[in-house]
């Protein structure tokens, strides 16, 4: 070890060392999560009820967790929006008991339109505690890695898109914490924040692959693995003009970038004539250049998420990193943090009871006019539930639509896993299929089945003399149709085994066969670039939908053909097939 290096690890022991102990803390405090949780629903009232939601709602008069849930109602991002508008005018205590509010975060947009989420010195504190926590936990599991204080290639967006009319700017979180960071901690970054505000794609990938090529980059940390895989195959495909960079400390000319960014890009474009030649080199031999060739699975690790949706694009990473850890990054959202995963490879993670009062309503009483209500030490093992969070910058009760499961505890406090966005689902028939078991049932025939699917979506197809899901992909996915067919007849079996509704209503004929409908290329491009245009949503924390309810979809995709599943006694014994949750 250099004596640079060995000072940087020293460093970075003695910056961390304070929150290695808050870990601890936090670690015992899992052991009485109905005492901590109880106490900071006291102390978020107590600090809330001299705003005007506190008044209105009379949160001076709660004593207790079921004072609290008779006097504010569990609802949705609309029905705290008029008080965040009074915010957002510059009337903080419409909602906040803090002076002053930082940013206004933007939702995704994936769902609907992005909302505005008030950032202020509560809201940071908790962010942060929650990212260093997971850092430091992080960090200490993989000691053998050496990746302390070596730099980190995380793609962030635009930390002021526009400004409130009291002239608060909106944007996104990440971009602007990136910002604010001190210089020491900016520094681990190998590409700067500012090129969220790159708005072409391919330049903003590119820029932060020129920033990163000169340097030991030890994580990639993105939320979606899609922005991973991006980032790998543009790598590949601008790989000469990456190494011609690299060798003279330049800046493709060829990309859209405004000149007052070009000019704040200069310090980040280190020269290194050695490396770019050994990489050229390498690229000659093997006609490729993927991250796995410029830094070695063994000494990275990739953040990003893995539940949900997320396991078609996980698939895929191997091909382009090798096999280095992959660390959850948590249910996190503009709402707050929701959860620390502590393990690799698993979406699970611990509630951050520190942070937020959580609920829990069960999954199957969603609907229900008076719901059961649980707290976070009522939970059950394997069951799953819609989480609700009150917070300290005015959130109470958020129904943020967010389906997790239990799948263990951490001392006593639940470990939970995303599962969907309540939102996604569809109904035909009372079947009521999730985006969850549509990811599960195609994940695991996957693995029997390399039938290509770039990207797809599943959409209900209404019949009147049966309706059916239909499987949407590309042309250049169906070139082999027998494959498909038989993908199709072992996507419908699998699904069966995911929900057992759908398989009842498949035995019972309510519901016909799964079968493909077939776009022209490049149709899922073009519709997730005109969806993210009119949610305005940020591409970095944009998700494709791998399930569709509408059952207008189909009228309006331009569907070139339509293929049948194979025959269910040809594929009775011909793929082993996963069994239900």
């Amino acid at each position: 070890m250099s004596w640079k290096r060995y000072l940087l690890v020293r460093l970075g022991r003695l910056i961390s060392y304070p929150i290695r102990r808050q870990l601890r803390l936090f670690e015992a405090a899992c052991q009485e999560p109905e005492a901590v949780q109880a106490a900071l629903l006291q102390e978020i009232v107590r600090r809330q009820a001299a705003t005007a939601f506190g008044r209105d709602h009379r949160l001076d008069t709660v004593r207790n967790v079921l004072d609290y849930r008779r006097q504010v109602p569990v609802a949705p991002y609309e029905y705290v929006a008029p008080y965040i508008e009074r915010v957002a005018q510059g009337e903080w205590s419409a909602l906040l008991a803090e002076p002053r509010v930082h940013l206004f975060a933007l939702t995704s947009g994936t769902t609907a339109r992005r909302k505005l989420i008030p950032v202020t010195d509560s809201y940071l504190r908790a962010y942060r505690r929650g990212w260093n926590m997971w850092g430091v936990k992080m960090y200490r599991d993989h000691r053998e890695r050496k990746i302390a204080m070596r730099p980190i290639v995380q793609l962030v967006g635009d930390p002021e898109e526009f400004r409130t009319r009291g002239g608060i700017p909106c944007g996104n979180l990440s971009g602007y914490t990136a910002m604010v960071q001190k210089r020491l901690i900016r520094w681990m970054y190998a590409v700067p924040y500012f090129i969220g505000k790159i708005h072409d794609a391919r330049s903003r990938y590119y820029v932060a692959l020129r920033c990163a090529l000169a340097r030991p980059v030890s994580q990639f940390l993105a939320a979606n693995p899609s922005t991973l895989l991006q980032l790998a195959r543009t790598l590949d495909a601008e790989k000469e003009h990456l190494l011609r960079d690299l060798q003279d400390g330049t800046l493709h000319a060829d990309l859209d970038i405004p000149p007052s960014l070009r000019a704040l890009l200069t310090p980040y474009l280190r020269r290194d004539r050695v490396r770019a030649a050994a990489l050229h080199r390498l690229a000659e031999k093997t006609g490729r250049l993927f991250p796995c060739d410029v830094w070695p699975d063994n000494t990275i690790i990739l953040n990003c998420w893995t539940g949900g949706s997320m396991g078609h694009y996980l698939r895929l990473l191997p091909h382009y990193y090798g096999q280095p850890p992959i660390r959850d990054l948590g249910l996190l959202a503009s709402e707050g943090r929701m959860t620390l995963p502590l393990e690799d490879h698993t979406p699970a993670g611990v509630l951050d009871i520190w942070s937020h009062y959580f609920e829990f309503i069960p999954e199957g009483e969603i609907d229900s006019t008076q719901p059961t209500v649980l707290g976070a030490h009522e939970l059950q093992v394997g069951r799953s539930y819609y989480i609700l969070l009150t917070t300290t910058y005015g959130l109470h009760r958020y129904h943020i639509s967010d389906l997790v499961r239990v799948t263990g505890y951490y001392g006593r406090t639940p470990l939970v896993e995303f599962l969907s966005k309540g939102h996604r689902f569809a109904n035909l028939t009372g079947e009521k299929l999730s985006e969850y078991h549509v990811t599960q049932a195609v994940t695991a025939v996957l693995q029997h089945l390399p039938q290509p699917l770039s990207s797809y979506s599943l959409a209900p197809v209404w019949e009147e003399q049966q309706p059916y899901y239909g499987l949407f992909l590309e042309a250049a996915d169906a070139r082999d149709e027998e494959l498909l067919r038989r993908f199709l007849a072992a996507c419908d079996r699998q699904l069966g085994q995911e929900n057992i509704e759908y398989a009842a209503k498949r035995a019972s004929g309510r519901l016909g066969p799964l079968r493909a409908l077939i776009l022209p290329n490049g149709f899922w491009t073009e519709w997730d670039r005109q969806r993210l245009l009119q949610t305005g949503g940020s591409p970095e924390q944009y998700k494709h939908p791998c399930l569709l309810g509408d059952t207008s979809f189909r009228q309006s995709a331009p569907v070139c053909k339509i293929v049948d599943p194979q025959p269910v006694e040809a594929t009775l014994e011909s793929v082993p097939l996963s069994p239900g949750q």
